[in-house]
């Protein structure tokens, strides 16, 4: 059911280096660069504050252990300790309070700028690829890397503690500085090494994460497929075999994740034990007091402590630049369909030529192989054909849902990849053969397409057809609430709330790629004025599977394997006795009036000779 696609990259994943990275970062920080400054100026503040309390604290030890009886400058020092405590607090809330609104603009910024990337796409890229994992990536990828600006803020904060308390120390006693700064270059070495692995395992692990979200929407998605079949159990196993996955891999990042931190802390163990022994060397040499051998070593807690805190939080930062990478390659996706010019047009007449065009989905060969196809302004055809013969292409490339490899397509004489796609699209109306509502009320779905049309005008168009009464079958008329995906309403109902919407856009182009599901006379004549309101002001494409859709056709095209074999009106095309005569005697005919009365005829005799009996 495809619910277990590995941990792969997905078609457009790519790698950027980690300046490529901040540099995109960047861009979207820039513009709240003045809150940034601010937030760093406190951070500088806060990081100095921080620093030093160690040194007063040293010299309030030293004046103790002297037995100097000044208690006033005792008090003072003792009061600029609790003084710098509390600035360092009143720093830390300004530093949270602007961190949280920049990261929140940030998370905003980017989600959006990856939904726009992802419903800017292709439908190729849509159809090759799983919406849950695109999901996946505008929210939890977002997610953590809110939590990567959150990080290389606590960072730059906790560097500026460490080079101010540098300071202090070679101040101080520059041999034993020296000794603690020996291993600054060691915790770096480990943290190189360990970086490349780490930005590997959080890749896998979000990968699969992204894996779980997919099967989570396509379960409950088809959900109702699995109820009919009472597989409730096996869509349960498939996504705890997903979950699974999911946990293992992120075990195994956990694991990896956490080797570094107890590192870290052997190597800050071993610092302080040296800084004891050659601090203690010190203080009988008369080297440094007593004070300040003490404000070393509490001092070196605080100074290794922000590099420490560094390397515990590159896993995460792993985590954000990992996030990071996701999203920019879903924002950098390339379009398989590209425009040669931008052209913008009010109108079409509909005028529609192929020309030598060739055809083929990547995952296939040939759809269609030179073909040609001439659709003259407000000419309505219907597309008839068995399953793979390339009607649903045809309507694809009219939009401009998917590139062609060779020839050329003309939308009223110009080259349709001239076009500004918006304006071009703005000329077509599309009725899919299952059609999509949103959630919402009939009115909303119609208002869709013509955001600007009047109730009133929508209410116009209805009474067009069957003089509305096609809205007393709705619960209640336009302000009925459809559902997700119009599950409240009948496949019927669902079918005249689509083409309404293409009534209130009014296209130069219609496509129709009309359902196979049985309705109901009444709803069948409904949908049929509908139909015809459309096909009055409109070239129109017929994708068609009922008997009525094709007679309504000026010309019909009978397609094999993506080539013309027959075109012409429905009883010229019978009467020849080709591909469309076997074509209307396997799906057609038991639509039509003739071969229900047959049947009808046929079934009486049956059951005469049943009684007589």
């Amino acid at each position: 059911m495809g619910f277990h696609q590995g941990l792969t990259a997905e078609l457009y994943d790519r790698q950027y280096s980690n300046k490529v990275l901040l540099s995109r970062i960047w861009d979207y920080a820039k513009k709240y660069r003045k809150s940034i400054v601010w937030m760093m100026i406190a951070i500088i503040l806060q990081g100095s504050f921080a620093a030093l309390p160690p040194l007063l604290i040293s010299r309030v030890l030293d004046e103790g252990i002297a037995g100097i009886p000044n208690e006033t400058a005792f008090t003072i020092l003792v009061a600029g300790v609790i003084f710098l405590q509390v600035m360092d607090f009143v720093f830390y809330y300004v530093i949270r309070r602007l961190l949280t609104r920049i990261t929140a603009d940030m998370n905003r910024d980017l989600s959006v700028d990856a939904f726009a990337a992802s419903i800017e796409q292709d439908l190729a890229f849509h159809d090759r690829l799983s919406s849950g994992r695109i999901v996946s990536r505008i929210t939890t990828d977002t997610s953590d890397f809110s939590m990567l600006i959150r990080l290389t803020m606590d960072v730059a904060g906790s560097m500026v503690q460490s080079i101010v308390i540098a300071i202090i120390l070679f101040n101080t006693e520059w041999r034993l500085a020296l000794a603690l700064m020996a291993f600054v270059p060691i915790v770096m070495l480990v943290v190189s090494q360990f970086r490349k692995l780490a930005r590997r395992v959080t890749t896998q692990g979000m990968r699969a994460m992204a894996n779980v979200n997919a099967t989570i929407k396509e379960t409950i998605s088809g959900i109702s497929v699995a109820k009919n079949y009472r597989q409730e159990e096996k869509i349960y196993q498939d996504f705890k075999a997903s979950n699974n996955t999911s946990y293992k891999v992120n075990v195994q990042r956990g694991l990896v994740l956490s080797i570094v931190f107890p590192m870290m802390r052997i190597i800050s163990g071993i610092s302080i034990a040296v800084l004891v022994y050659f601090g203690a060397l010190s203080v009988t040499q008369g080297l440094i007091t007593a004070g300040s051998w003490y404000m070393f070593l509490l001092a070196s807690d605080r100074f290794l402590n922000p590099i420490l805190s560094i390397t515990s939080y590159w896993t995460q930062v792993q985590t954000g630049l990992s996030a990071a990478e996701r999203i920019f390659a879903l924002i950098d996706s390339k379009h398989s369909v590209i425009q040669s010019d931008n052209i913008k047009v009010d109108g079409l007449t509909g005028k529609i030529d192929f020309n030598q065009l060739s055809f083929n989905y990547p995952t296939g060969g040939n759809v269609l192989d030179n073909f040609d196809l001439h659709i003259a302004p407000g000419e309505n055809i219907a597309i008839v054909g068995h399953t793979g013969a390339g009607k649903s292409s045809i309507a694809r490339l009219i939009t401009r849902f998917y590139e062609f490899q060779q020839g050329e397509l003309l939308i009223d004489d110009l080259d349709i990849r001239k076009f500004d796609l918006p304006a071009l699209r703005r000329n077509m109306g599309i009725v899919t053969q299952v059609p999509f509502l949103f959630d919402g009320t009939v009115e909303e779905n119609i208002r869709f397409a013509a955001p600007n049309i009047s109730r009133e005008e929508i209410t116009h168009l209805a009474n067009q057809i069957g003089n509305g009464e096609w809205l007393e079958t709705f619960s209640n008329g336009l302000d009925t609430q459809v559902g997700e995906r119009g599950a409240h309403i009948s496949m019927g109902q669902r079918q005249l709330v689509a083409l309404m919407r293409v009534l209130a856009h009014k296209p130069a182009i219609f496509i129709l790629d009309e359902a196979t599901a049985s309705i109901d006379p009444f709803t069948e004549y409904q949908i049929q004025q509908a139909l015809g309101l459309i096909l009055q002001r409109s070239t129109s494409i017929l994708i068609a599977h009922r008997l009525s859709t094709v007679r309504s056709a000026d010309r019909i095209i009978v397609l094999d394997h993506g080539t013309i074999i027959e075109e012409g009106n429905h009883q010229g095309l019978l009467e020849q006795g080709g591909h469309y005569a076997e074509l209307y005697n396997t799906y057609f005919r038991h639509q039509s009036l003739q071969y229900v009365e047959e049947a009808g005829q046929i079934l009486g005799k049956a059951n005469t000779g049943k009684i007589a009996a």
